[in-house]
């Protein structure tokens, strides 16, 4: 009798625990996947800040406002890690044509929209940035609950496996301060 009890008492700490693991491994997943959508939203803003300075730009300059606007068609909607990557590139390459632009004429950079502008843009780097952060983070918890013993084994049963991290491409590490 005493036996029986034991290995019902174990199978009930093994099944909570199952539980309480999988809930947790659900949660990370979810705040992942929140974190991720928030980049996409805030990546969106941000280029809808560069697409007005884009415009702004058509009357100094058309050969770079059709250039700028040929980067700005590389925008599209990020589903994956590669993608998020891939659009901050395309940003910054885009960013970096703009404020050329703005050091090429100084009554374009002096205009007040184009500095309400850039000071969008620069709170939406922001933005990105820190969401960028959350979602590592979130990616580290989760992670290790996969590869720790014994939440792996759960991860495992469960089918839940490790996410990858968003990391900063060159081109961002080597990006100029954007002073309008």
């Amino acid at each position: 009798m005493i036996a029986i009890l034991i290995i019902v008492a174990l199978l009930v700490v093994v099944g909570l625990y199952i539980f309480k693991t999988q809930r947790e491994l659900v949660n990370l997943d979810e705040m992942a996947n929140n974190a991720f959508n928030q980049i996409s939203v805030q990546q969106n803003s941000r280029w809808d800040a560069i697409s007005s300075l884009v415009a702004m730009t058509e009357k100094y300059s058309k050969h770079e406002h059709d250039t700028l606007v040929e980067v700005i068609g590389q925008r599209v909607k990020v589903t994956n890690v590669a993608e998020a990557n891939a659009q901050d590139s395309a940003f910054s390459q885009a960013l970096g044509r703009l404020i050329a632009v703005g050091e090429q004429y100084p009554e374009l950079k002096a205009d007040g929209m184009f500095k309400q502008t850039m000071d969008s843009i620069n709170e939406y780097e922001n933005l990105v940035r820190t969401n960028r952060m959350v979602y590592n983070d979130c990616v580290t918890k989760m992670n290790r609950m996969v590869r720790q013993w014994p939440s792996s084994f759960v991860a495992g049963l469960l089918h839940f496996g490790q996410r990858e991290y968003l990391e900063v491409p060159d081109a961002k590490k080597d990006m100029p301060p954007i002073n309008a």
